[in-house]
């Protein structure tokens, strides 16, 4: 019994240490991170191999794994860049992105786990200034809002090129112009608008009176043609046809023999 105290404080210890031992010694990588493995005695960040997935690794205890988040992700930037005339525009962009799985290992060894400060917002603030410098305000506030977008995701994509990082959609969700350029862009919009509105008013009337000047020349060739062809002899044809016709049928009628060499029958009656 008087022994035990003896043993047991060695043990403890021997404990306390394979804890701490085993505590060092494993990693758990969460869903959608991945890690990076520094080997402190075998050349630091390993580079040639994948980075370690999710869940449950053993490593040795003088290592360390840095872990990275390697789903997409989203980068909020609100910037102040100058239109092609010298005009100060505030752009506010979202920029979706993540790091190159595979090439995770040489993004922490040459950007570090700050390579969104150091290389991401960086590369979109340039493009961002870069694109927006070819387009005049009224440009930017009327009609070229997508073009702007693709451009700036295109430039940032070029300026990321072999860095590791991958950037998946660029957001433009605003461009702000000074006040007063963007109530005259306004006004001159209204004046465009309404100058169209007038312009097209203007082409359907011009076309309703084109359509009943046509219609007047169709009715006119028409009576006039008509007029050519009735003749005496046309009518007395038509009003020979007519009697005969009246004559054939089975109602009672009154026959009045018309005056006149044309004088025509009449017939009268309508009883069946």
């Amino acid at each position: 019994m008087e022994r035990l105290p003896k043993i047991a404080i060695p043990l403890f210890i021997v404990a306390v240490f394979v804890i701490i031992l085993f505590a060092k010694s494993t990693v758990t990588i969460d869903s959608g991170e991945a890690g990076v493995l520094y080997e402190t005695f075998g050349g630091g960040v390993v580079t040639d191999e994948p980075p370690l997935g999710e869940g449950f690794h053993i490593v040795a205890p003088w290592n360390k794994v840095f872990v990275y988040e390697v789903r997409q992700q989203s980068l909020d930037e609100k910037m102040q860049v100058l239109s092609s005339n010298g005009l100060e525009i505030k752009l506010d962009a979202s920029v979706w992105f993540q790091p190159s799985y595979e090439d995770l290992g040489k993004l922490h060894k040459e950007k570090g786990e700050a390579y969104i400060q150091r290389l991401l917002q960086p590369a979109v603030r340039s493009a961002a200034r870069a694109v927006v410098g070819r387009y005049d305000p009224e440009q930017l506030y009327a009609s070229k809002r997508e073009a702007i977008q693709k451009e700036i995701q295109e430039e940032t994509r070029v300026l990321l090129e072999e860095q590791y990082v991958q950037v998946n959609e660029v957001l433009v969700r605003d461009v702000s112009l000074p006040p007063t350029i963007k109530e005259a862009i306004e006004r001159k919009l209204r004046q465009e608008q309404e100058s169209l509105e007038y312009e097209f008013r203007l082409t359907k009337a011009e076309q309703e009176a084109e359509r009943q000047r046509i219609d007047a020349e169709g009715k006119a060739r028409a009576n006039k043609i008509l007029s050519e062809s009735l003749t005496d002899k046309v009518l007395q044809e038509k009003g020979i046809q007519a009697t005969l016709e009246l004559a054939n049928s089975n109602n009672a009628k009154t026959v009045i023999i018309g005056a006149g060499e044309g004088g025509m029958p009449l017939i009268l009656g309508g009883n069946q």
